[in-house]
């Protein structure tokens, strides 16, 4: 997650994503891996970490507050600068929407920053489409 964050703000301190991930991660929400070739190939491990990973997808569940069905949701989709626009993220998100089906999940949801292009590109080439926006106003 920190590296994300930093991509996006650089300069910022992250610490509290430490906390994040503490309250949040458990058994039910799932982290893939991914490897870069000559560390095992291109393989998706599940639930396992690696000293060096190029890609990571951390899935949980949320509630839909407008329907309030239960929904997948994704924490975090992260790919590494070098290993990006290759199919990376897309084959990360295809994994998240396996796991949703296979939940009995109904949809899946997310979060990404407006100034993240890259990563809006990828999620309306695979549908996703604006639900809701959040505002935020500094005081």
């Amino acid at each position: 997650m920190q590296h994300t964050y930093e991509e996006l703000y650089p300069g910022g301190t992250f610490s509290h994503l430490a906390n994040t991930v503490e309250q949040y991660c458990s058994s039910e929400t799932p982290i893939w891996w991914v490897l870069a070739e000559g560390q095992g190939g291109a393989t998706l491990l599940s639930g396992q970490a690696h000293p060096k990973p190029i890609g990571c997808l951390w899935l949980g569940n949320a509630i839909d507050q407008a329907t309030g069905e239960r929904q997948a949701h994704v924490f975090l989709l992260y790919v590494s600068p070098n290993h990006r626009h290759q199919g990376i993220g897309s084959a990360l998100m295809h994994q998240a929407e396996t796991w949703a089906k296979s939940s009995g999940a109904r949809q899946i949801g997310l979060q990404v920053f407006e100034t993240n292009q890259p990563a809006l590109n990828l999620y309306r080439s695979r549908g996703y489409q604006t639900k809701s926006l959040w505002l935020a106003k500094p005081l």
